[in-house]
């Protein structure tokens, strides 16, 4: 959902970026958005990725120039337009990130400060040690129902990006919060396992949301004192640096995640380089 509205509005912001020049391309008239897209050609898309560039990130303009891509693309199979004029536009070469990530003391930290004395804290110790435990991205955490969790077998049911399902392992610790969550809703609220219902409830008794899971993860960050930046995807980079840290194979932290490409997995790989350049910098004779 939050993709789709995305690419909507870059698209409004691209008709209305054409519409609103003149034919010089350089005055400007009133936006009309039912611009004529058989007009538009690899020169004028150029022009709008050039207006992207003085208030936009790489990342955000390759995602604007997909969008249009995509566009024209569907145009053409339409039998609308002949050609795509953005297919030739080069995608902006992307800056390489190192993911940011909690170090295993302060992970233990951050789960050790949650208190479990009321029911809504259990629920949150369970949401944050499910996280951390899997790796599952915090809108696949939300979407999780009962029936997709086995706590005998330690296993969940993840529904990922393009619905596509994988089943990831979990952890002892986290299968302990749930149950113990699970066990004080049914003894507070009379909501039993088999409701097959949603694993996270709010206090109305509907499904959690991403957003207020990623509040809740905000106030425990504040209420320990962490001076670092936390959110619900810095667990999931947490999950999988500490993983290949461990030595975890590559290729199943890859299915783990859920990733369609091995490539986005592999900026994870940074913290191993970082060891083995320790480890040959101590062992190798001729340094």
């Amino acid at each position: 959902m939050h993709t789709i509205r995305a690419y909507r509005n870059d698209l409004y912001e691209f008709a209305a970026l054409v519409t609103e020049r003149d034919q010089d391309g350089m005055a400007k008239r009133p936006i009309d958005v039912r611009f004529d897209p058989r007009l538009v050609d690899a020169l004028t898309i150029r022009e709008y990725l050039a207006d992207l560039y003085q208030k936009n990130r790489k990342s955000t303009i390759a995602r604007k120039l997909s969008a249009v891509r995509s566009f024209f693309r569907f145009l053409m199979r339409q039998g609308l337009i002949e050609s795509n004029p953005a297919e030739g536009v080069l995608t902006p070469k992307q800056e390489k990130k190192i993911p940011s990530y909690l170090t295993v003391d302060d992970m233990f930290r951050l789960l050790d400060a949650v208190p479990d004395d009321r029911l809504f804290d259990l629920r949150n110790r369970a949401i944050f040690e499910t996280l951390y435990a899997t790796g599952v991205r915090i809108s696949e955490l939300a979407g999780l129902n009962t029936i997709d969790v086995d706590l005998d077998e330690k296993l969940i049911k993840v529904s990922g990006k393009g619905n596509k399902e994988r089943i990831v392992p979990l952890g002892d610790k986290a299968v302990q919060a749930i149950r113990a969550y699970r066990m004080r809703l049914y003894q507070e609220s009379g909501i039993p396992w088999e409701d097959s219902g949603p694993l996270f409830l709010n206090k109305f008794k509907g499904r959690l949301t991403p957003r207020s899971m990623a509040r809740c993860l905000d106030q425990l960050v504040r209420s320990c004192g962490m001076l670092v930046s936390v959110s619900p995807h810095t667990l999931r980079h947490t999950f999988a640096t500490h993983m290949l840290n461990a030595g975890a194979d590559l290729r199943a932290v890859q299915e783990l995640l859920g990733h369609e490409s091995l490539s986005t997995t592999q900026k994870y790989t940074h913290v191993n380089i970082d060891r083995l350049m320790e480890v040959y910098d101590q062992a190798h004779p001729r340094k």
